[in-house]
């Protein structure tokens, strides 16, 4: 209890407090902006940090990235535009809300979902850290690739209408992810003799072209149209009557969050498709997924947001970054003296108490600070639609090609752009085409070597181990149920165009 309270005293000073204020406010605002993200936030302040004590400096970065995944939900709300990859499923519901006029209503559910989400993962982090982080270890590639298999299954969900044009953009999306290094034999593939596109398609500049460049198009073609118009936005956040009736796809999507951040080398965004899938089985209005549920804006920005947390499990416990974003924090502790690993908890134990503090104030202040967060972004859409949709253009362009400084992402987001603009024109939705890049990359390197370990026996997979065992069994049941719900749905159709025929004949 002493090293608590010592730590909470470290968390509390003036300095501390000032630097989670500054970096969560700038943390939303380039979050929110496209392209831009908790990578580009965290270099941008991290030169900011020398020369400041240890836990002012982590207080500075870790506002920044924690605003930043909760900054992309709002122009994915406002413009169907995610500021950053972890807020892409958000999408899903948020725009549609906001085409209903819901668009208070939206933003009101992605800012609690992600206080929420971020508190508890807080929570988990002070208690269980040490249990989490054995667990962790258990999941090899076998488990791993079990569990994303389980997050591809919300492509069907999200093909609203075809579902085999949804599993051709979850196949397209799978293919970018395939383009460069091979991840076991380090061969090129897809490369057609370009040694730029070795180093592979980064996911930033396709989410960026798929979305913000194809939404600048899609608006271009109906600037008339009054649907198209950039709403009036404000901030409502829910009762407390509807907290309590969505109080369980709050608990179920921070825990989502906070397990597979738990996770090395997952992240943000596979967690956020995770918990979608699982709404999209589990949650009592499931039937309305996708159309303007804010079930769906929970399950992405709670678990998004919880996921915030929870990554801090691997990285302090076991000195092994879940993602770039916590590659770049652990990098940022280093320089500041901490040495994450398996003894840090022993060595060091009131620093890292205090940065557990300081991830609660954060969750707080971005609570607070969401309110004149949104009403700027208001007062930026108030400007004519030409000069918004130009700014997004500017920024995507920045986003796209400050991440690795490789000119090729904007030559990549400007031609998934335009082949997301016909695909929408075609009514081909985008959503599975995030999710097979999103999730690509981690679903054939783990599968792979699983191979490896099984030597080639699949079959091996399914009796690997126990949480492997569960997690395709829980697939296989996900398969069943949703093949017989759409057995019935297919009857229902055929019964009721059957008492249509005798119906339309009898007033003949």
């Amino acid at each position: 209890m002493d090293v608590i309270l010592a730590a909470a005293g470290d968390a509390f000073t003036w300095h501390a407090l000032l630097a989670i204020v500054v970096g969560t406010w700038a943390g939303i605002i380039i979050g929110g902006l496209p392209g831009l993200g908790s990578v580009v936030g965290l270099t941008i302040f991290l030169p900011f940090t020398f020369g400041m004590d240890v836990i002012t400096s982590m207080a500075l970065l870790i506002g920044v990235y924690c605003g930043s995944v909760y900054g992309g939900s709002i122009t994915a709300i406002l413009i169907n535009t995610p500021g950053t990859p972890q807020s892409a499923a958000t999408t899903f519901d948020g725009y549609p809300m906001t085409q209903q006029g819901r668009v208070d209503e939206a933003l009101g559910w992605a800012t609690f979902a992600s206080f929420f989400g971020g508190v508890l993962s807080c929570v988990l982090l002070i208690f269980c850290a040490p249990q989490l982080a054995k667990f962790a270890v258990n999941f090899g590639s076998v488990e791993v690739f079990a569990l994303v298999c389980l997050a591809m299954l919300c492509i069907v969900g999200v093909s609203q209408g075809s579902t085999l044009k949804g599993l051709v953009c979850g196949m397209m999306g799978f293919f970018f992810s395939m383009v460069g290094s091979d991840p076991i034999t380090g061969a090129d593939r897809f490369t057609f003799g370009n040694y730029s596109l070795s180093a592979g398609l980064t996911l930033i500049p396709v989410v960026v072209g798929a979305f913000a460049l194809s939404e600048v198009f899609v608006r271009f073609a109906t600037r008339d149209d009054e649907a198209a118009k950039i709403p009036e936005a404000r901030l409502r956040l829910p009762g407390l009557r509807e907290i309590v009736r969505r109080g369980i796809e709050l608990i179920r999507g921070s825990f989502i969050g906070s397990f597979v951040g738990a996770l090395p080398g997952t992240g943000a965004a596979a967690a956020a498709f995770i918990s979608y899938a699982s709404a999209q089985k589990l949650s009592p209005r499931r039937a309305n997924l996708g159309k303007g549920e804010p079930d769906g804006i929970i399950a992405s920005e709670s678990s998004n947001n919880a996921v915030t947390g929870s990554s801090f499990i691997p990285t302090l416990a076991l000195g092994i970054p879940g993602d770039v974003v916590t590659a770049m924090m652990m990098g940022a502790m280093v320089i500041h003296g901490i040495t994450p690993g398996v003894r840090l908890m022993a060595d060091q134990a009131q620093t890292v108490y205090s940065l557990f503090v300081v991830l609660i104030i954060v969750n707080v202040a971005m609570l607070i600070l969401s309110k004149p967060s949104i009403g700027l972004f208001r007062y930026l859409f108030k400007l004519p639609q030409g000069y918004v949709m130009g700014g997004i253009v500017m920024f995507s362009f920045i986003g796209a090609v400050s991440v690795r400084g490789n000119p090729l992402d904007l030559i990549v987001m400007a031609l998934t752009g335009v082949l997301a603009y016909v695909l929408r024109r075609g009514g081909y939705p985008l959503a599975p085409l995030v999710i097979g890049m999103v999730l690509g990359p981690e679903l054939e390197s783990s599968l792979r070597r699983g191979l490896l370990i099984s030597r080639g026996d699949f079959f091996a997979f399914f009796t690997h181990s126990g949480i492997a065992s569960f997690l395709f069994v829980l697939i296989g049941l996900f398969v069943v149920w949703t093949l017989w719900s759409s057995f019935i749905q297919w009857r229902q159709h055929v019964n009721a165009r059957a008492d249509a025929v005798p119906s339309s004949g009898n007033r003949q």
